[in-house]
């Protein structure tokens, strides 16, 4: 759920099957699995995956194993090969399944059950499995709608606030969003939307949404860096939206790789727009290398791994105690009171979601 993150929740079509499954199955994939190389753990991820290099050096110094990274594209898409490629998996832990798409993994059987060491230092609200310990969470984050403040300073208008702020007429034709069918912040938005005004309430406000103009694109990099006024990447592309839908922890990256870096952030976050992900790794099933794989998921949850991961992937850590960077935390807190949804809400109705919100919206 890194803030890099292009999330596709791509549909698999049968003429893929074939393909991938041959991915699959070659004796040339990536590391621990199709070498063979007991001393080589591979980590399959989604395209955003980042840590520091000293922090992976000291993790294999202490335990022996050599870390190769294999980058499988968007998060949706890296899961879908994944549970195509489960017979003869391309690693041996898999990183980046969020709570939105947790279940498809878990009824496919992606992943076998381990219980990390140092789960019962994760926060409670973050755990999951836990009667099978398939899954470890390893971050959270929080999809927002972000604001340009310059925009609003300029046009004397106060930046919206929550979901209702977002269909009133002074902001129409002002906010891009995600297609929720090939976007995980999109994805995120919509069931936001949806834990917000029900089962009965989320069209109709949708309804409302489209009529007061809202923009959809399908990934998160065109919204963020082409669209929104208000990201270093939008200036350049002289993007006019000053809403896109992102993360709370947006706002630091502004900052951090600004030169020079600015006393405050040029974007902000409506909090009353916002749904908590949570981000998880598991141990692959047939894993070539599963001791190697148990010790890299130790690792995920170790302390160190935990306060590295702020300003290398724009995440929060699960871990109780773990520190945060002050630049994070002054310029990217987490939402005090987001939209949360029980994955097994999200697993029984995120499919025909998404299908009635193309029909609405992108009819």
């Amino acid at each position: 759920m890194s803030i890099t993150k292009k999330v596709s929740v791509l549909a698999v079509g049968l003429s893929m099957v074939g393909t991938l499954a041959a991915c699959g199955s070659s004796s040339d994939d990536a590391g621990g699995s199709g070498s063979g190389d007991s001393r080589t753990v591979t980590l399959v991820s989604h395209d955003s995956w980042a840590a520091s290099k000293d922090v992976i050096a000291a993790f294999e110094k202490q335990s022996g194993y050599k870390v190769k990274v294999l980058e499988d594209g968007d998060a949706g898409q890296a899961v879908n090969k994944a549970i195509l490629t489960k017979d003869n998996p391309q690693g041996d832990v898999f990183f980046g399944v969020d709570n939105t798409l947790l279940s498809r993994a878990l009824d496919n059987g992606l992943f076998q059950p381990y219980e990390a060491k140092g789960s019962d230092q994760v926060r409670p609200e973050y755990r999951a499995d836990q009667d099978k310990h398939r899954v470890t969470p390893v971050d959270s984050g929080d999809i927002c709608v972000n604001y340009d403040k310059a925009y609003f300073t300029q046009h004397g208008l106060t930046p919206p606030k929550s979901f209702d702020d977002l269909i009133k007429p002074e902001y129409k034709d002002l906010l891009v969003t995600e297609n929720a069918g090939s976007s995980s912040p999109g994805l995120g938005f919509l069931l936001g939307t949806a834990a917000q005004y029900g089962d009965e309430g989320w069209e109709g406000y949708w309804k409302k949404l489209e009529a007061n103009g809202v923009k959809v694109v399908d990934s998160w990099e065109q919204a963020y860096n082409e669209e929104f006024s208000g990201s270093a990447g939008g200036k350049k592309a002289k993007g006019d939206r000053p809403l896109v839908v992102s993360y709370a922890s947006s706002p630091p990256v502004e900052v951090v790789y600004a030169d020079p870096q600015p006393d405050t952030a040029p974007t902000g976050v409506a909090d009353g727009t916002c749904f908590r992900q949570v981000e998880y790794a598991g141990l692959l099933s047939n894993a070539k290398n599963p001791e190697g794989g148990k010790a890299l998921l130790d690792f995920l949850l170790s302390k160190s791994f935990q306060e590295d991961m702020p300003l290398n992937m724009f995440v929060y850590p699960v871990r109780e105690g773990a520190q945060v960077p002050e630049v994070f935390s002054k310029f990217g807190p987490q939402a005090k009171d987001p939209q949360t949804l029980d994955p097994a809400k999200i697993a029984d109705n995120r499919d025909q979601w998404v299908k009635s919100w193309t029909s609405l919206v992108l009819k």
